[in-house]
């Protein structure tokens, strides 16, 4: 296969994958001017239209349809070839695509990224953060980083560390309203809610002597990012449910306390998952047993 047939497949693949010839131009480098006149150049070799285009949008032809759903599949083949030509190496190297939650890819995984670059020099390092979970083989992930309960079965995954749940609240919130003594007064509270993906808005989950209860909370602030609602629970604005991994410093501070710690919630344990453990590389194995070394120390 000519080296060109398979960059104007990337170039393609980036295209549809954005939507946009601009978008598409910056995570290549080239100016918006370069892109169009590349998608020109690939039409009028193929002798076909591939995309519509207005001022605002870009949707794929059936022509272009059929050349992603071609394009995608060699490019996984070329990929496999590479990947098992260089299963021998002793160094890793190559592209490896990471993907994170947003927070805790932001503070904790983009650093431990560039530590990983430092260690392996040779390895191509491109990491996205999402609010949702990605499905790894249509976003051409090599591997996901996420906490909770993994979002497809099928995947191979390692957990990388335990992490239980708790509620909490600060002591001001506590001195204002006292502490709930069970699970019915919680609903008499203040709660601060997190919404997670298509998780049940205000419906707290627990575990107490082998039995499940469920319980519906109120409360005048929620959002999506774990960040914004810890920082409303430290000010003093109601009960939170909180992983130990955000919470230790805050408990050992004393800026909250658990509330309620007879009652089992959910554990939110970090994993790494990935498609295929046969035909993984060495630079995926690499990196997973660095994220396992840097979570064992703490």
């Amino acid at each position: 296969m000519k080296n060109e047939s398979a960059s104007d497949m990337q170039f393609f693949a980036l295209v549809a994958k954005h939507g946009s010839l601009a978008a598409a131009a910056r995570a290549l480098g080239l100016t918006p001017p370069a892109a169009t006149k590349r998608l020109a150049a690939l039409e009028a070799r193929l002798g076909v239209r591939l995309v519509n285009r207005t001022t605002r949008s870009l949707s794929l032809t059936s022509e272009g349809a059929t050349y992603l759903e071609h394009a995608t599949r060699i490019l996984g083949e070329i990929r496999e070839m590479e990947d098992a030509v260089t299963q021998g190496c002793a160094t890793p190297r190559g592209l490896l695509r990471v993907n994170a939650t947003l927070g805790f890819g932001r503070t904790t995984i983009a650093p431990l990224v560039s530590a990983f670059a430092a260690r392996y020099p040779e390895v191509e390092l491109q990491m996205e953060v999402t609010d949702r979970p990605v499905d790894l083989v249509e976003s051409g992930f090599d591997l996901a980083i996420r906490f909770g309960e993994l979002p497809d079965k099928r995947l191979n995954a390692r957990r990388i560390l335990s992490n239980r749940r708790f509620l909490c609240a600060s002591p001001a919130y506590l001195e204002r309203h006292g502490a709930p003594a069970n699970l019915t007064e919680l609903a008499r509270h203040r709660c601060i809610i997190h919404r997670q993906n298509d998780d049940a808005h205000g419906t707290w989950r627990f575990l107490h002597r082998e039995h499940t209860e469920v319980v519906k909370v109120h409360g005048m602030l929620s959002s999506n990012d774990g960040d914004i609602v810890l920082g409303w629970a430290l000010d003093g604005h109601g009960i939170l449910i909180r992983s130990e991994w955000d919470l230790a410093r805050y408990l050992d501070s004393g800026r909250l306390r658990i509330v309620l710690p007879e009652f089992t919630l959910p554990a939110a344990d970090l994993f790494v998952y990935y498609p295929s453990r046969r035909n993984q590389t060495i630079r995926a194995r690499a990196f997973i047993d660095f994220l396992v070394e840097h979570f064992q120390q703490k």
